[in-house]
C-alpha cells in the first residue's frame, strides 16, 4: 500500500525533515540524525511526535504519514517496538480528540503491513480502541471469520487471542451490534479449556448478563455447553441462566422473590425479564400443544384476560412462534414454534420426521412409476 509522505527524498533526509518540523513545534529533539541508523531516528521522532497531534496545522497528517511510511520500510525485527510505541501514543493521546486523524494513521499502518506480520495484532487492537471512543467501530473489520483468520495468520498465543476477541466483543456491544457481539463472545468462551476455564469467570458472567439483557436474544441453551459457563454451576448466575434456558415463568418469579437484590446487582430489569420469560414459556407451550386456551395462557403467563391477544401479537412479531388467534373458541392455534433447547430428543424427532418424509416420497415415486413405467 502507498502511504502519503513528505516528498520523494531519501529516508535519511526524510528523518531529518521530520526532526526539523517537530523541533519547530517545540519538541526537545535534535535536528541531526542519530548515528544508530533509521530505527534510532524513528524511536526519537515517535517519542517527540505528540506535539504534532496537538497542532491543527494542515501539514500534521502528512508529517504523521511520513512517520508511518518510514516505519513500513524498516526490517521486521526493528519494527515491533516502534510500532507499539506509536500505537500507544495514538490510542492514549487526549482520548476523544482528533479521532479521524488517529484512525487514518492506524489504518494506513495496518493496511501497509504484510498480512502475516504478527505486530499487526497491536495495530488492530489500537484501531478498535480508538474507533470505540468515537463511535466508528462500523468502519473497522470485525467479521468473526476474518478475525479467526488473523488469529491464525498472526500466530497469536492464548492470551493475545483472548484479548483480541474481548476487544472486538466490547466494541460491537458499544455500537449495539448484539448478534455479532454474541457470536464473538461465544467464540471467546469456547476457546477456553478445562484447565483455564476458571480464568474466564468474568467473561462468562458478562456473556450471560448480556444475553439475558438483549431484547432480541431468546435462545440460551448453547451457553450451558461452554466450559467457562459450566464452571459457574452452583452459583446464582448459572441458576438464573438455567431458568431462561428451559424453565417456566413461575420458576423465574420464585427465583426473583428469593434473589431480588442479585437481579438488581446484575443491572437486569425485572419487568424485561418477566416479558422475556413469558415469551419463553409460551414457546415451550407451543412446542408441546398445537392449541392453547386463553385460560391456560392467563394462568401460565400470569396475564389478564384483556392482555392475551396483545401478548400473542407481540410473540408473533419475534418470529419465534407462528400462530393464529381463534377469538370465538378463545384459544391460540399454533402452526410452528422454535424449540428453546435442541438436544438429543429434538434431533431424534427431526430424524423421525425426515425419515417419514423420505418414506412418503418413496411411496409417491412408486405410485408414479406404476402409472407411468417411464417415470
Amino acid at each position: 500500500m502507498s502511504v502519503p509522505a513528505f516528498i520523494d527524498i531519501t529516508e535519511e533526509d526524510q528523518a531529518s525533515e521530520l526532526r526539523a518540523y517537530i523541533k519547530s513545534k517545540g519538541a526537545e529533539i535534535s535536528e541531526e540524525n542519530a548515528e544508530g541508523g533509521l530505527h534510532v531516528d524513528l524511536a526519537q521522532i515517535i517519542e517527540a511526535c505528540d506535539v504534532c497531534l496537538k497542532d491543527d496545522d494542515k501539514d500534521v497528517e502528512s508529517v504523521m504519514n511520513s512517520i508511518v511510511s518510514l516505519l513500513l520500510i524498516l526490517e521486521t525485527d526493528k519494527q515491533e517496538a516502534l510500532i507499539e510505541s506509536l500505537c500507544e501514543k495514538l490510542v492514549k493521546f487526549r482520548e476523544g480528540e482528533r479521532p479521524s486523524l488517529r484512525l487514518q494513521l492506524l489504518s494506513n499502518l495496518f493496511h501497509g503491513m504484510d498480512e502475516n506480520t504478527p505486530v499487526r495484532y497491536t495495530v488492530f487492537c489500537s484501531l478498535i480502541k480508538v474507533a470505540a471512543t468515537c463511535n466508528a467501530v462500523s468502519f473497522i473489520p470485525t467479521d468473526l471469520d476474518q478475525v479467526r483468520k488473523w488469529i491464525v495468520d498472526w500466530n497469536l498465543n492464548t492470551e493475545k487471542k483472548h484479548t483480541l476477541l474481548r476487544l472486538v466483543y466490547e466494541a460491537l456491544v458499544d455500537c449495539k451490534k448484539s448478534e455479532p457481539a454474541a457470536k464473538v463472545m461465544v467464540e471467546l468462551l469456547g476457546s477456553y479449556t478445562e484447565d483455564n476455564a476458571s480464568q474466564a469467570r468474568v467473561d462468562a458472567h458478562r456473556c450471560i448478563v448480556r444475553a439475558l439483557k438483549d431484547p432480541n436474544t431468546f435462545l440460551f441453551d448453547h451457553l450451558l455447553t461452554l466450559k467457562p459457563v459450566r464452571f459457574l454451576e452452583g452459583e446464582l448466575i448459572h441458576d438464573l441462566l438455567t431458568i431462561f434456558v428451559s424453565a417456566k415463568l413461575a420458576a423465574y418469579v420464585k427465583f426473583y422473590q428469593n434473589n431480588k437484590d442479585f437481579i438488581e446487582s446484575l443491572g437486569l430489569s425485572h419487568e424485561q425479564n418477566m416479558a422475556k420469560m413469558r415469551l419463553l414459556t409460551f414457546m415451550g407451550m407451543a412446542v408441546e400443544f398445537k392449541e392453547i386456551s386463553f385460560d391456560t395462557m392467563q394462568q401460565e403467563l400470569q396475564v389478564g384476560a384483556e392482555d392475551v391477544e396483545a401478548f400473542v401479537i407481540d410473540a408473533v412479531r419475534t418470529k419465534m412462534v407462528y400462530c393464529k388467534i381463534d377469538q370465538t373458541q378463545r384459544k391460540v392455534v399454533v402452526s410452528h414454534s422454535t424449540h428453546r433447547t435442541f438436544g438429543k430428543q429434538q434431533w431424534q424427532q427431526l430424524h423421525e420426521k425426515l425419515s417419514s418424509w423420505k418414506a412418503n416420497l418413496a411411496t409417491v415415486k412408486t405410485s408414479l412409476q406404476a402409472l407411468s413405467p417411464s417415470a
